[in-house]
């Protein structure tokens, strides 16, 4: 067995609205929280408060991006690990920025992300927004001899029916079944780079709209490099095509590059290519740690229910306009 068939990330990420019919550019400006101009967004559930304007909603996804410190330019993430040279068609936050956008889109708190990337004109908290959460695994130096040898297709199916496997104890801790449709994008491996990257088809029960978790890894003198896409699988097209950019802009600082790997004092990884692949990596942390949780509907959602397994929806919506 190679471990977890789950998605490579524990995080939920809200779907873009239901009336989408074509993912939003990097580019285009974000919608009032998935409202018309001059329209009311719902409120918060159970509230009992006047529904916000579609004025409110932007003003508070304003409110929310300025707290993140996004930006472009060269970043360098970890301790001095490696460097992002990000263009200005996306932004990048640090950790506190990743731990509150996580956090608003339903995760609990700990997340450890390096940071995330989100694409340039679209709140993290749009509708149409998806995001990409960077993370480093440190357990040795990957070695790729297996890359050649695999068969995905084999492979997938083996990830398939872990996944299914796992369902009855997925759902007896509170989370949704999940069902591992397909490769979105079968995996590839640059031996030149040591970059590997794939998609994963996701259908989560109880929602309609299928996932889209599509992985990016670069392999490292001692660990992991993890990039983790999340988005509905609408946006297909505009994520596969953004995250091939994101391939060449990411990179190992010198010191911590595959080709600094040192036999005589570096630790070897106890896997390689295909475990990184099925979620070997994640297994060993434990069950739910490589589970993408359960998409919510909307983004509006997320701005009326920040807080809501603790704070109550009018506290929320206080908050998420600012009074609190």
């Amino acid at each position: 067995m190679l471990g977890l068939g789950a998605p490579a990330v524990g995080v939920v990420a809200p779907a873009p609205a239901a009336a989408e019919e074509q993912p939003a550019a990097p580019g285009a400006a974000a919608p009032a929280g998935g409202a018309a101009a001059g329209t009311a967004a719902p409120g918060p559930p159970g509230g009992g408060e006047q529904e916000p304007t579609a004025a409110e909603i932007a003003a508070a996804m304003q409110r929310f991006d300025a707290g993140l410190n996004l930006r472009s330019g060269k970043v360098t993430v970890g301790d001095d690990l490696a460097e992002l040279d990000v263009p200005e068609a996306f932004r990048f936050t640090g950790p506190e920025g990743a731990e509150k956008v996580l956090m608003a889109w339903g995760n609990p708190p700990g997340s450890e992300a390096l940071g995330m990337l989100f694409p340039a004109g679209v709140s993290p908290i749009a509708d149409d927004s998806w995001g990409v959460v960077i993370s480093y695994v440190e357990e040795g130096h990957v070695e790729d001899d297996d890359a050649k040898e695999i068969d995905f297709g084999e492979l997938l199916a083996e990830m398939q029916k872990e996944t299914s496997d796992e369902n009855p104890e997925r759902k007896k801790a509170g989370f949704p079944a999940v069902r591992l449709v397909g490769w979105a994008e079968p995996p590839h491996y640059d031996a030149a780079t040591r970059k590997l990257f794939w998609a994963k088809e996701l259908e989560f029960e109880g929602n309609e709209d299928r996932t889209l978790n599509y992985s990016i890894r670069v392999l490292g003198r001692k660990g992991v490099l993890e990039l983790n896409a999340v988005s509905g699988m609408k946006q297909l097209t505009t994520v596969r095509s953004e995250m091939q950019r994101v391939l060449g802009f990411v990179e190992f600082k010198p010191g911590n590059r595959y080709e600094d790997f040192n036999p005589d004092i570096d630790q070897v990884a106890a896997y390689g290519i295909g475990a990184l692949v099925a979620g070997k990596v994640a297994a060993k942390a434990g069950l739910f740690k490589g589970l993408l949780a359960f998409l919510v509907a909307s983004k509006k959602l997320v701005i009326a229910g920040l807080l809501a397994a603790v704070g109550g929806a009018k506290v929320i919506w206080d908050r998420v306009r600012g009074r609190a």
